[in-house]
Formats: structure tokens, sequence, C-alpha cells
């Protein structure tokens, strides 16, 4: 989704738009992140990761194929843990701000802040 929403953004420049994305699924396109800070696009995109620290759709897809208990490596394939991700270091070492909420009224300052200021950022909302 994060390479969506900067086509989206490019394409109406005149809009916000926002991005919302789970950490397991984030990790496959990270590099969105470096691509709005480096090029210096002049979009409007507020990223907000839904820290879970998993590839939940895996586990999804794993009981859709009838898979009821699957084994520790399995688990742990799926489990974004050791080490944990931090999805603040990442944006900002991509030159993206970013900040991090770990409390619903925290969520609601940093997305509100977000929706009145311009440019490319990133809330990581830990679940």
């Amino acid at each position: 989704m994060m390479p969506v929403s900067t086509g989206a953004a490019i394409a109406c420049r005149e809009r916000k738009v926002v991005c919302l994305e789970g950490d397991g699924s984030a990790m496959y396109t990270p590099q969105a992140l470096w691509t709005l800070a480096r090029e210096r696009l002049d979009v409007d995109v507020t990223t907000v990761i839904y820290a879970n620290h998993s590839y939940a759709i895996l586990n999804i897809e794993l009981a859709r194929l009838g898979v009821d208990n699957p084994g520790l490596t399995t688990r742990l394939l799926f489990d974004l843990h050791d080490p944990t991700l931090d999805w603040v270091k990442l944006a900002e070492g991509m030159g993206v701000e970013a900040a991090r909420a770990e409390t619903a009224e925290q969520f609601t300052e940093l997305f509100a802040s977000a929706m009145k200021t311009p440019g490319p950022r990133l809330i990581e909302a830990v679940i």
C-alpha cells in the first residue's frame, strides 16, 4: 500500500493521502518511504503502520488452508519480534518524519497533527 499511496499523492497533489498498513505487509515495500524523501516529492502522505508485530495475513492464509495448529518454526516465521521492528527509526532513517503512538490518545493527537501539516510522515500505531 505504501507505493500505491505515493502514486495517489502524485496523481492528486492537492489532496492529503492516508495510507493504512500493517507492519507485516509494510515490510515488503519500506523503500516507498525513502522514495518520498529522496525524490523530495511535494506530496502529502501520512502513513499509519499498525504494529501488531506479526505477518497476520499469513496466519489467516494458514487457517484458510486448514492448518489449525502450526508448529513452532512456522509461528516464528510469521513473528516480527527478535528483533522488534522500530518503524519510527526506519522512517526517520529514510528521511521521513515519524512518531509512535502507544495509546488511543497519543494516536488521536499525532493523527490530528498529521492532518494539519503537509508532507510525508509516518505514525507507528502499536496495537
